[in-house]
């Protein structure tokens, strides 16, 4: 008797679990990213990692730099792709922009000169204008009046133009770790354009479009996974791509006296890379000339 008991309450069990899993909706599948083996969760509820404490007083030296990303190079291109989304995933503008939209995460002026970055923030319409997609009024022919008439145009935003992004991190040395290491302040999107009377594309232009503070956007970025074309099952989050620095990138500025002018206002072409590479160079070299062999 006992064992008819045992043998129904498991027959009971498994055929409870099958139906609840047969039936979900569709719908329900979509929302939890089902991918018809598992219902990936860890994701959507993942929160950023914890990073270290900092004291000010055991940081012996630091230098603050800001970085150039081509997400048209091969280990960049995680940031760039899905352009459209797909699978639940979306590429990082679209992202930033998801949460500019539903005010989760703050866009700022980007100047020129990356001065005071976090001061001056920007609505959802304002970045819309930066890609020029800002709503205009234009006139069109009213085809069963013939009369020309203002029309109220709504652009798209061409996300598919941001190609390149400016980090800007700091280095420093803690000597109660006695290691270097390395925080992002924040990143900038570069958007890269042709006017739309360039016809023949000859005047290839870059528009900074906005700025955003990294420790602010993590959340967002923990919960949301790029490709792992090695694996699928263990994709990392955008938060993991930059806490692990897993892109490539060269650096474009360094914080100087010289109100912390460009490389490229004071060299060009090979002086250019040449100058990068030493600041670069610098910078890790700081740690080794501290130990003696």
């Amino acid at each position: 008797m006992k064992r008819k008991l045992f043998f129904l309450l498991i027959l009971f069990t498994c055929a409870s679990s099958y139906s609840n899993l047969m039936g979900q909706s569709i719908e329900d599948l979509v929302k939890n990213r089902f991918n018809g083996a598992y219902d990936k969760k860890i994701t959507l509820e993942r929160k950023p990692a914890k990073l270290p404490g900092v004291r000010e007083a055991d940081v012996i030296w630091s230098k603050t730099v800001w970085r150039m990303i081509d997400l048209r190079e091969k280990m960049n291109q995680p940031f760039y792709f899905p352009t459209v989304e797909s699978q639940g995933r979306t590429n990082l503008i679209n992202l930033l922009l998801k949460g500019i939209r539903e005010n989760t995460i703050t866009a700022f002026n980007a100047p020129s000169n990356d001065e005071n970055e976090f001061t001056v923030p920007l609505s959802f319409d304002q970045v819309k204008a930066q890609f020029g997609a800002a709503t205009k009024t234009v006139s069109r022919r009213n085809f069963e009046t013939g009369q020309m008439e203002d029309v109220t145009v709504a652009q798209e935003i061409q996300t598919d133009e941001v190609k390149q992004l400016i980090i800007k991190e700091i280095w420093y040395f803690d000597k109660q770790k006695s290691a270097l290491q390395v925080r992002i302040l924040g990143i900038c999107p570069i958007r890269l354009y042709y006017r739309d009377e360039d016809v023949a594309q000859t005047d290839l232009r870059r528009k900074r479009l906005f700025w955003v503070f990294y420790p602010e956007i993590r959340p967002l970025l923990a919960k949301n996974e790029s490709l792992n074309p090695h694996n699928g099952a263990r994709n990392f989050s955008f938060d993991d791509m930059f806490l692990i620095r897993n892109f490539d990138g060269y650096i474009i500025k360094e914080e100087n006296v010289y109100n912390n002018r460009p490389i490229l206002d004071y060299a060009s072409d090979a002086y250019a890379s040449q100058e990068s590479d030493r600041i670069k160079n610098s910078i890790f070299n700081f740690e080794q000339d501290l130990w003696e062999y």
